[in-house]
């Protein structure tokens, strides 16, 4: 798929600032973020992923053990590395609204630094690009299918609609898709926000109430590493299908 009938945004936000507490002994002395999968540092995959679709400028969040990621990037030539400095956690929504002064006016992705994912027939941040309708939408979400995510084991988060709304799943229901980890989003989405720590959830539900939140199927393969066992388990499937990073 050529981008140039569409535009792939040039900035991303990459979410790498958390401790990690279910990965421990690992996150103990190495961010989650630069844990490795295969030998390759989550962050790696993630920013080779960027790189790969034209991505120009990557805002990281940071705080536990901040340093060691500044320290692992600090030679990296292929993309721009600008960092937001959390003196405490803020969590997914109060993140990116920190870090707003350093991404811009236009849409942007936003890619939590604890995942991998294989793409489809076409490249998956390519495919977000090319179904970003910026006068229908706040958000639109890389959605997994949750039967077929590895390392997860939830009751997923969202429906969709035959437009590709999102909506939430009932409290008792099991829902078809979880949240991938990435998505385009538009600085309008955190208007008027809540102020310190907030998940990006609460937002997201007024984009819900206001038919503005999307979401768009993972047509490949996609793995949580979330506790030591998961990353055993997402090792031992990438290896048995000879995936290498």
């Amino acid at each position: 798929m050529s981008s140039d009938r569409f535009n792939v945004p040039k900035t991303a936000m990459v979410m790498a600032a958390g401790f990690g507490t279910r990965l421990r002994p690992f996150t103990e002395t190495v961010p989650k973020a630069l844990v490795p999968v295969l030998g390759v540092p989550m962050l790696d995959v993630v920013l080779n992923r960027l790189v790969a679709v034209g991505v120009k400028r990557a805002v990281i969040n940071l705080h536990h053990l901040g340093d060691r990621i500044r320290e692992h990037l600090k030679d990296r030539r292929d993309i721009e590395i600008v960092y937001s400095e959390e003196t405490e956690i803020l969590e997914t929504g109060g993140g990116i609204v920190q870090a707003l002064p350093l991404l811009g006016d236009e849409p942007f992705f936003a890619v939590n630094a604890k995942i991998i994912w294989l793409n489809g027939k076409t490249d998956a941040l390519l495919r977000l690009a090319q179904n970003w309708d910026d006068a229908r939408m706040d958000a639109l979400l890389l959605l997994q299918s949750t039967v077929t995510a590895v390392g997860y084991d939830g009751k997923g988060d969202f429906t969709l609609d035959q437009e590709g709304r999102v909506r939430r799943r009932l409290g008792w229901q099991v829902a078809p898709f979880l949240y991938a980890g990435i998505q385009i989003c538009h600085p309008r989405l955190f208007r008027d926000p809540p102020q310190g720590a907030f998940s990006t959830n609460v937002v997201w539900d007024r984009a819900i109430e206001e038919d503005r939140l999307f979401g768009l199927r993972h047509d490949g393969e996609w793995y949580h590493v979330s506790t030591p066992q998961h990353l055993k388990d997402v090792e031992r499937h990438l290896s048995f299908h000879g995936i290498r990073f």
